[in-house]
């Protein structure tokens, strides 16, 4: 393998991650144009070596140009784990995690010559990652997860009727945390998640008719 030939692979997986990781960049997520770079060169140098090794060694020993590379696929879990997060009920970073790993294996398939197969991944990535939210806006809507504070009056049957007034928005409890405080009156701090069509405000509007409702706050 000749010395441009390597720097032609190098620069290609440079590319490649950086257009994936340019996509994440303008989403703030925690692994971004960097990352995804570093992570498709590293992957694509780990090949070029296993290879030349394996040109190097294969006469005197049983040299396996893939096993350089396969620690690769499974070392990359250690990093993808670093950009899930967990929020209430929420688990974010998953698409970040599942960018590395494929952004892994662009770089794998570049350092291997497959230079078509890594083109073609890259441009389906990006589709997927630009298109698909708006795929996923039409047909199910993005239902996201809020936190809501509300102080009431302890009555019997407060639960079960915030639990109706939700259920007719359509809204689903996920996490609801009850505190009795002073002079009767009782903390409830409850995850809700929304249908794509409605707003948190909406919901406190709804909520704020309720009978023996002290206070009302969303949760940061």
């Amino acid at each position: 393998m000749s010395v441009y030939e390597i720097i032609f692979k190098l620069t290609l997986a440079a590319i490649l991650g950086g257009l994936i990781g340019l996509e994440r960049e303008s989403l703030s997520r925690p692994a971004g144009l960097r990352t995804y770079t570093l992570v498709c060169v590293g992957s694509a140098l780990a090949m070029v070596v296993s290879i030349d090794m394996y040109f190097q060694y294969y006469q005197t020993v049983n040299a396996d140009p893939g096993r350089i590379a396969a620690q690769v696929i499974s070392g990359i879990g250690f990093l993808g784990a670093g950009t899930i997060m967990r929020e209430g009920a929420t688990v974010r970073g998953l698409t970040t995690a599942a960018g590395l790993w494929v952004v892994a294996c662009i770089g794998l398939a570049v350092g291997a010559g497959l230079y078509l197969p890594a083109i073609a991944t890259t441009a389906v990535i990006l589709f997927v990652l630009i298109y698909f939210i708006r795929f996923e806006h039409y047909f199910t809507g993005m239902r996201e997860f809020k936190g809501l504070v509300m102080t009431v009056k302890d009555r019997p049957g407060q639960i079960g009727i915030i639990g109706s007034i939700l259920g007719e928005l359509g809204v689903s409890i996920k996490n609801i945390q009850l505190t009795r405080g002073d002079n009767d009156d009782l903390e409830i701090e409850i995850l809700i998640q929304l249908p794509a069509n409605l707003s948190i405000e909406q919901v406190i509007n709804e909520l704020s008719d309720l009978e023996g409702l002290k206070n009302i706050d969303r949760l940061n």
